[in-house]
């Protein structure tokens, strides 16, 4: 046919949704729209979106019919189950083994899981999933968290109902993964990777055959029809791997999620949305994911790639498309930065637009924490700090130009006129008489603080709600992913894209005695952005990158410099996390894409440190923005590593850069052939090769927000 559309009747209005439209193409073509008057207006908003087609009776892909026969024959069982229960007829002994068994082909095999899974997923939710997969296998561990995590909430909270936005994802399951790889002649590499003296063999060109793989043609209609479904409305591809979000091993960021904009003629979108699952497919054979599995003794362990299709959470303002509010939740506050301050209270990193900022340490950029049970005190204790802070780029889809944007909250503020913007920011004040005294025009004063939200709604009361409750059913802390869109009529409706278990260890907040120390054998001491376990303990090794050499290095020294760390860090730790004595010090923030703020380090080059400490010394205007909730953070917890700040010039912070500079240093007896210029910036020192009986030791109290590392007689 030349034109076909679906037609829907919600709340009294009619809505349609053009599937195909031959030899024609608009920039909203493919959207649902209302009609209303004379008029067809297109829908852009999530939220009306998936209330509209989660609720249609034909969810599933027409394509997707030809599965393998034992597959075919489990939901057909299930189907007629399901029937049977409905008119009262069901054999509870039937329907029981029939739900293990689909809980097994479909869900997970993981028994921690699978423990909790059986105690909220029914038939039925196993029917919706299975019309809404490509391909046969498991839907993978960050599918499972999403879905357990909202069958939670709609059995044990309350207000759930009236808050969820709902969701209308696809599953593309694990087999489909092991498949592309057969056919694009990768099997040999992914069968070898179980060899922990082999594991990174032949990857590199593994994940280049990878992204130019072809799938074959019945999976490719699969695909198309998917697309169909969600029309022109952007979609994000996300990992979903089989031991991703489990008990035990989150594979935060180590894995790749692709945001398509999908816009533009049909065959472009295809194209895009098959580039984005070769993206993951390839991260499968990245050094920092196989580093991270090898590290956690899961080489051995089948894990396979499945994918989450999910609707980008949001609405349209001018040509771009972005969330009201995004960000991860914690149920657990490892980050208790004043006593009012309660860790089991839980903890927010809370953007304006994309998600993107909160789960990915952005350079250069800040974010809000939140304390629930404090939601107004933050971290920054000055409005000068508050204002330098605050996030100032927002990630949004730019719709015209088909693509992930970073912008400048002023320029994103311009381009959607239909923001009303007081509602997630406040003016700034002082910039506002500077600029009369001035008589500066033209000024932004406007400050993201979320101040009105935290304040004013009952935004913070319903997430603290969510996270306890979940917290509660998985009996362990839990880490989320959200999005919060608002309606006509100021309403606002969260969207939970993720959960999974936040290894993170209770007793952060215990007490310990900072002891009185003379000022000649204080090492460092910082106070304030301190993250982990209190702990009083011996210190084996230092190694220190001296800010004022590291400054004045050019990019491509800066670059091999954080290679060399990485290189002495490897060789002082066994990487397994029970290095306890080892200290990383240096200037801006450790991780950073962008030399001219830190050290460019990967995680897995570093995991084996113990202490982390992050010297503010790069630029005058740069504050580091605590990690929590990001992947990085996710790191430091899964290391049981203590992260901490450190401000030279201010007060109760302190670093003594004559010891350091002073001690003896052991770089070139690790690695001779490094030179001594390189000797000059990385300083590596031994608690053995101090004069005397000397040791270093380290005492930090998180409760207090202070740490200080000193040299003591033994």
């Amino acid at each position: 046919t030349q034109l076909f559309l679906d037609v829907h009747r919600h709340k009294g209005e009619l809505y349609i949704r053009p599937i195909k439209v031959q030899h024609r193409y608009s920039a909203t073509m493919y959207m649902l729209h209302v009609w209303r008057g004379d008029e067809f207006l297109p829908v852009s908003e999530s939220v009306v979106i998936t209330e509209i087609l989660s609720s249609a009776p034909r969810p599933e892909l027409e394509s997707a019919g030809s599965h393998l026969d034992i597959w075919n024959r489990s939901f057909a069982e299930a189907e007629t189950i399901f029937a049977e229960e409905a008119k009262g007829d069901a054999c509870v002994e039937k329907r029981n083994q029939c739900l293990q068994r689909l809980l097994r082909m479909a869900i997970s095999r993981d028994e921690r899981m699978l423990e909790l899974i059986e105690q909220y997923f029914t038939i039925s939710d196993l029917l919706k999933i299975g019309r809404r997969m490509i391909g046969t296998g498991l839907i993978g561990g960050k599918s499972v968290g999403m879905l357990l995590a909202r069958r939670i909430l709609k059995n044990n909270f309350d207000r759930w109902g009236g808050l969820r936005e709902m969701h209308d994802s696809f599953y593309i399951a694990s087999d489909v993964f092991y498949t592309y790889l057969v056919r694009n002649g990768c099997w040999w590499v992914r069968a070898g990777q179980k060899d922990p003296k082999t594991f990174l063999r032949g990857a590199s060109e593994a994940r280049r055959q990878i992204l130019r793989g072809s799938f074959p043609d019945s999976l490719v209609k699969q695909f198309s029809d998917m697309l169909d479904y969600y029309g022109q409305s952007p979609i994000i591809v996300r990992s979903s791997s089989l031991l991703e979000d489990n008990f035990g091993n989150a594979f935060a960021g180590k894995y790749d999620s692709v945001f398509c904009a999908n816009q533009g003629p049909r065959s472009q979108r295809l194209m895009d949305f098959m580039s984005a699952v070769r993206t993951i497919y390839a991260s499968t054979m990245s050094e920092d994911a196989l580093r991270y599995r090898a590290r956690r003794n899961l080489l051995g362990e089948d894990e396979q790639m499945a994918l989450l299709v999910q609707r980008v959470s949001g609405s349209l303002h001018g040509d771009l498309f972005y969330p009201k509010l995004a960000g991860v939740g914690f149920s657990y506050n490892p980050y208790v930065w004043n006593k009012e301050i309660d860790p089991e209270a839980g903890v927010l990193r809370l953007v304006f637009g994309l998600g993107t900022r909160a789960v990915d340490r952005s350079d250069d950029d800040y974010t809000r924490v939140v304390a629930l049970n404090a939601p107004l005190r933050r971290p920054e204790d000055t409005p000068d700090l508050i204002g330098r802070a605050s996030q100032r780029k927002v990630d949004v889809l730019g719709l015209g130009g088909n693509q992930l944007m970073s912008m400048d909250f002023s320029e994103v503020v311009a381009k959607s006129p239909d923001l009303k913007i007081e509602t997630v920011a406040t003016q700034d004040q002082q910039l506002q008489r500077y600029a009369k005294e001035k008589g500066l025009k033209n000024i932004f004063p406007w400050i993201l603080t979320f101040d009105n939200v935290l304040r004013d709604t009952l935004f913070v009361e319903d997430i603290r709600g969510m996270l306890r409750t979940l917290h509660e059913a998985y009996n362990y802390p839990v880490d989320v992913e959200f999005t919060v869109n608002t309606l006509p009529d100021g309403a606002y409706r969260i969207n939970l894209v993720q959960c999974r278990p936040l290894q993170v260890q209770g007793g952060g907040a215990v007490k310990i005695e900072i002891p009185e120390v003379e000022e000649k054998n204080r090492i460092f001491e910082a106070s304030g952005a301190v993250i982990g376990q209190s702990r009083m303990g011996d210190i084996s090794r230092i190694i220190y990158v001296v800010p004022s050499m590291y400054g004045q290095l050019p990019l491509q020294q800066r670059y091999a410099i954080a290679r060399l760390v990485g290189q002495v860090t490897r060789m002082s730790s066994s990487g397994d996390g029970d290095d306890n004595g080892l200290v990383l010090a240096g200037p801006g923030r450790w991780g950073t894409t962008t030399p001219a703020l830190g050290v460019p380090v990967h995680f897995s080059e570093i995991s084996g440190v113990s202490i982390l400490c992050e010297i503010v010394a790069m630029r005058d205007d740069l504050t580091p923005d605590v990690s929590l909730g990001t992947h990085f953070f996710n790191d430091i917890v899964e290391m049981e590593m203590l992260y901490l700040a450190l401000f030279p010039d201010r007060e109760g912070n302190a670093l003594n850069e004559d010891f350091l500079l002073n001690a003896p240093n052991r770089l070139l007896d690790l690695i001779p052939d490094v030179g001594p210029k390189n000797a000059e910036v990385v300083r590596v020192i031994d608690a053995s090769d101090l004069s005397g009986s000397s040791v270093l030791k380290i005492a930090a109290d998180t409760l207090e927000q202070k740490v200080l590392c000193y040299r003591e007689e033994s």
